[in-house]
């Protein structure tokens, strides 16, 4: 038996293929949309992908296995646990076979156990490996979102992310039976989760590739909290703000991702057509660092730099309902492709074109001016906050704020900044912040995007006010009805 892992380590998301070298078939599980990846790694191992499969219907990156499954005639597997609202729209029309709770199939000499955990999702399905060429007894899971290194799948994402109403709690309880069950099984199993150390699918994801049922029976609070109504509480409170693209990916995922066909190809466009482009309502990416757009950017750009949390933040910020252009400098332009491929990965197939820097030129030789984001140091903030002479937004997680916060500022997630920005006051200067001034600088963009000229950003965040030993607060101010 071959086993092989896949990360992609900006969306923190593990796929899997398991091989079986005597037959030489293949199965992968939780594949994303980068399918050429499984293919050539099953053709440098000398196999055929047979066998596509997922454990649920994922809210964070747009899956590849309907893909995947069409592009190499294998046989799809797809959940039909959950009830009737939680099926597969797609699966007919794929042809793909419906795996239920208790169900097995073969990969070669490979036996794949089918166990139904919900919890995190009502349709989550756990795979059990059995090397059926070596032994009868299983050797590993692929867990999916179900089990992580150091935590369990959070079960609110349906209800906070999707807007499903009364689930959360019902999933917790569910979430609790699956793991009292899943514990029956022997400790030496190994087991293979879906998500690592960044992933918004959980609040406390280790970095370490893979466990062991023994080892998270003492390591893991999900699986060592006894009492059901401790770990409903343990397991809502405290979990990060989903994303705000989980809705649009749960949605595609459910009704059957558009087929990709790889990944595009850059489109470059001349410079003097920003101009034209931003004058029609075109929505412009600027992917360069926050320290080049703070210091100079186009006016009506929106500033996502092309870092390890970029199709996050741009998942957070960037809607689906208008195509988008990418900018960038002759520098940062070379990994424009970069950029599409992460936004394909997130389903955001739609992009106009393309900018790199004879765009800045263009801009300046036709008269227009570029604009700066001011940046405000810590000591400089205090006075004037005191005073009452700026409003401080705190774009962080609901538990970065709890952690700690400016006093008077008020909360609004990077996420949730589009929606509740009408209600900011135009009436001082607003300063945004976040931990070290990085989602703050986006931030900053939002706003002078949304008509706010007078933003600010704090330089190092949070983290250099606390350095600077500035005092934070505990007391929550996110009402912005509270604002005077």
């Amino acid at each position: 038996m071959l086993l092989k892992r896949f990360y992609d380590t900006k969306l923190a998301q593990a796929s899997f293929l398991v091989g079986c070298q005597r037959t030489g078939e293949a199965l992968v599980v939780d594949p994303n949309r980068d399918i050429a990846q499984y293919v050539a790694a099953a053709r440098t191992e000398g196999l055929r992908l047979t066998h596509v499969t997922e454990t649920h219907i994922h809210a964070d990156f747009l899956s590849g296995s309907r893909e995947l499954a069409q592009h190499t005639g294998a046989r799809l597997f797809l959940s039909g646990e959950g009830g009737r609202d939680w099926q597969y729209a797609f699966a007919k029309e794929a042809g793909a076979t419906i795996a239920k709770d208790g169900d097995t199939f073969k990969v070669g000499n490979i036996v794949v156990r089918v166990t139904h955990t919900p919890g995190h999702t009502p349709e989550h399905l756990c795979f059990t490996i059995t090397d059926g060429a070596s032994t009868d007894r299983p050797m590993g899971v692929f867990t999916g979102d179900f089990i992580f290194v150091g935590d369990v799948g959070r079960p609110d994402l349906l209800e906070r992310a999707a807007g499903i109403v009364g689930t959360m709690e019902a999933g917790a309880r569910d979430l609790f039976r699956s793991l009292q069950r899943f514990k029956q099984l022997p400790d030496y199993l190994q087991l293979w989760p879906a998500h690592g150390a960044g992933s918004a699918c959980g609040k406390a994801l280790g970095a370490v590739p893979q466990t062991t049922l023994g080892y998270e029976r003492f390591a893991n609070w999900g699986l060592a909290t006894e009492r059901e109504e401790d770990f409903v509480r343990m397991v809502l409170e405290g979990q990060p703000e989903p994303p705000a693209y989980f809705a649009e990916m749960k949605r595609l995922n459910r009704d059957g991702p558009p087929i990709l066909g790889g990944f595009p190809a850059p489109v470059r466009l001349p410079g003097a057509a920003l101009a034209e482009r931003l004058a029609a309502g075109a929505v412009v990416v600027d992917v360069r660092g926050t320290a080049a757009f703070a210091s100079g950017h186009v006016p009506g750009t929106i500033n996502i730099p092309l870092s390890g949390s970029f199709p996050t933040y741009a998942g957070s910020v960037l809607g689906y309902d208008a195509p988008l252009h990418l900018l960038a400098d002759e520098e940062r332009y070379p990994r424009i492709g970069e950029a599409l491929r992460d936004l394909a990965m997130i389903g955001m197939d739609d992009v106009a074109g393309c900018f790199g820097g004879d765009a800045f030129d263009a801009w300046r030789a036709a008269g227009r001016a570029l604009e700066t984001v001011p940046q405000v140091a810590p000591a400089a903030l205090a006075p004037r906050l005191a005073k009452g002479e700026v409003l401080v937004v705190d774009v962080r997680g609901r538990s970065e704020w709890d952690a700690g916060h400016l006093a008077g500022a008020t909360h609004i997630p990077l996420g949730s900044l589009h929606a509740r920005a009408a209600g900011i006051p135009r009436d001082r200067p607003v300063v945004v912040q976040c931990e070290s001034g990085s989602r703050s600088a986006i931030a900053a963009s939002v706003l002078r995007l949304r008509g706010y000229r007078n933003v600010e950003n704090l330089t190092g965040g949070i983290a250099a006010w606390r350095k600077a030993g500035l005092p934070v607060e505990g007391a929550p101010a996110e009402d912005l009805a509270t604002i005077g």
